[in-house]
């Protein structure tokens, strides 16, 4: 049977790199941001304001998982492989992180769907380790982690 959701440890593995605040704030590269890395909102698709209210956490859940819809549905359907669990979550963290059409446009992908597994695919994960022009650490940490845990 196809995976198309995350699984606990997949929401664990997102809020790990992406965290949950529940005020609007801005994002290493100055986008207003809020809950677990929303930039906008699922019911509107309107843009996140830095003067927004805040929200409860309930709603930052609620909001994620109207958001996570697509990317979950972009990820099963532009792969060839049926994948296992931890493949979907790491393919949804990166999906989520870099967006729909740079994750269907990505090496990433096109090594998933050819089956590669080793260095090469953990080097396309890590050609998405600049935000604003610069390598951000961070990246580089949620990249390799995405890598490793597909693999796992």
């Amino acid at each position: 049977m196809a995976i198309t959701q995350l699984d606990q440890a997949g929401l664990t593995l997102i809020t790990q790199f992406e965290g949950c605040v529940l005020h609007p704030y801005l994002d290493q590269v100055g986008i207003p941001t809020i809950g677990i890395g929303m930039t906008y909102y699922p019911d509107s698709s309107a843009a996140v304001t830095m003067q927004d209210p805040p929200i409860t956490q309930q709603q930052a859940d609620d909001y994620f998982i109207q958001i996570a819809q697509p990317y979950a549905s972009a990820v099963h359907f532009a792969t060839v492989p049926v994948l296992n669990q931890n493949q979907f979550n790491a393919l949804f963290s990166f999906c989520y992180n870099i967006g729909i059409a740079g994750f269907k446009g990505s090496t990433v992908l096109k090594l998933v769907n050819q089956n590669i597994t080793d260095n090469t695919l953990l080097q396309a994960f890590l050609m998405w380790d600049k935000a604003g022009g610069n390598v951000l650490q961070a990246l580089v940490a949620r990249r390799t982690k995405e890598y490793n845990v597909y693999i796992s």
